[in-house]
């Protein structure tokens, strides 16, 4: 089967798990949206332009970062506390934002962040 026949296979087989997946996926976009309107580009590229294999490497090693902040939270979360709310933010937030971040890796990887 080629990739277009597997997604019709689902689509037909699990349209409503298929549908709230294509909304997630833009409702998440209009988050990265207005967090790249607040933020930059720069807080992922660490001020480079990305050009050179390094500075690829440290973004990718930031994000990592920002994903174990994101890991921790939820084990905080759910393993430890048993709870699915913080103070500041929902579990749901965080695999959000977990999400998200591994996105904006491969952008990275694929040098076309800050284009």
């Amino acid at each position: 089967m080629n990739p277009e026949e597997y997604i019709k296979a689902v689509e037909r087989d699990y349209p409503e798990t298929c549908k709230e997946f294509k909304d997630i996926q833009a409702e998440q976009y209009s988050v990265f949206c207005k967090k790249q309107f607040d933020y930059g580009p720069h807080n992922i590229s660490l001020g480079s332009d990305l050009h050179k294999e390094e500075d690829i490497v440290a973004s990718i090693s930031a994000i990592v970062v920002r994903l174990n902040d994101k890991i921790q939270r939820l084990i905080n979360m759910v393993l430890r506390k048993k709870t699915f709310a913080t103070a500041n933010e929902s579990i749901f937030d965080a695999f959000s934002d977990t999400a998200v971040y591994c996105i904006i890796a491969e952008i990275v990887k694929r040098k076309k962040w800050c284009k």
